[in-house]
């Protein structure tokens, strides 16, 4: 059995709700710390040119995206449950919701209010990321302003989410929708306090958020790029499970590429493997690690034959 290997970095929410997914589960795992912009030359064999943050690497397969990569985490270690049962529908709305309309503003107003605090060239990374020009400093400190106030119009709706009592987001089971929500919230302090004033009229969000915070992050301990990779090189990816296709997708061993559908577009490309509602997979050759297989969401990605 292949240790789990994230592929990270500290300030990143994406990064901090697989950890704290992790934490949840009580797992073990490898922590590999990844720069936070462009270039990324060790995570590049790996993805094929994925570079959004983070990466799950199992021996010589690797998972993007948080929604998958906590759907795995569930495949292989289903207990305590991320997505118990009965939760799926409300769970995924809310999180995307937290991931789509709450986050954007709030990745905006945070970023641009603590420009000291980011790496130099971190806002110019993200602009290329979704093919906008590079912005000077006082455009990003406009953009931060602008965006307050879809912030504080919406958490309020977090508050009153809690606001009949339930212990969790979505009821009385921790699932997908405390993750999401959580790590957008959690973004607002994840480099400084100086924005915590925007969460402290809300009582509930504080009691839920610490809860949410003493799961932890499990038991990480540090690898290095060049380790992930010599893993990676001296592994074989698993065996692939029946896929289950729709009829308009491309035959299985067909030549295809794959890309985020929103920002971020850098094409994948590979053999497709597997496909169902959930998961595609592509398997590539790299000369550094060989052959791995790099698994996406179904939803959120566009899938094309070459």
């Amino acid at each position: 059995m292949h240790e789990l290997i994230l592929h990270n970095y500290d300030f990143s929410n994406y990064a901090e709700k697989a950890r704290l997914a992790l934490g949840y589960k009580g797992l073990a795992w490898r922590s590999v710390v990844i720069p936070p912009v462009a270039p990324k030359p060790d995570l590049v064999p790996l993805t094929g040119g994925y570079r959004r943050t983070p990466v799950l690497q199992i021996g010589a397969d690797i998972y993007c995206d948080t929604r998958l990569i906590l759907r795995e985490l569930e495949r292989r270690h289903p207990a305590p449950p991320i997505f118990p049962p009965g939760y799926g529908g409300i769970g995924n709305a809310i999180a995307f919701w937290a991931e789509n309309q709450l986050f954007r503003p709030m990745s905006l107003y945070v970023s641009g209010s603590n420009l000291d605090l980011l790496p130099a060239d971190l806002q110019a990374d993200r602009s290329r990321m979704r093919g906008l020009p590079v912005p000077d400093p006082e455009t990003v400190r406009r953009a931060a302003l602008r965006n307050a106030a879809p912030v504080r119009a919406q958490i309020p709706l977090v508050e009153e989410m809690l606001s009949d009592g339930r212990p969790w987001i979505a009821g009385a089971l921790t699932s997908i929708a405390d993750f999401a929500v959580y790590h957008a919230l959690w973004f607002i302090t994840a480099r400084s306090d100086r924005l915590a004033h925007e969460l402290a009229p809300y009582p509930r969000i504080a009691a839920w958020m610490a809860k949410m915070r003493a799961f932890g992050h499990g038991r990480p301990a540090p690898m290095t790029a060049p380790e992930a990779l010599k893993v990676a090189a001296e592994a074989e990816p698993e065996p692939t499970r029946a896929s289950e296709p729709f009829a308009e997708d491309p035959p299985l061993g067909s030549a295809v590429r794959i890309r985020a559908d929103d920002y971020a577009k850098d094409p994948i490309e590979g053999e497709l493997i597997l496909i169902d509602a959930g998961e595609i997979a592509l398997r590539r050759r790299d000369p550094t690690v060989g052959e791995v297989v790099v698994h996406f969401p179904r939803l959120g990605y566009d899938l094309r034959a070459i």
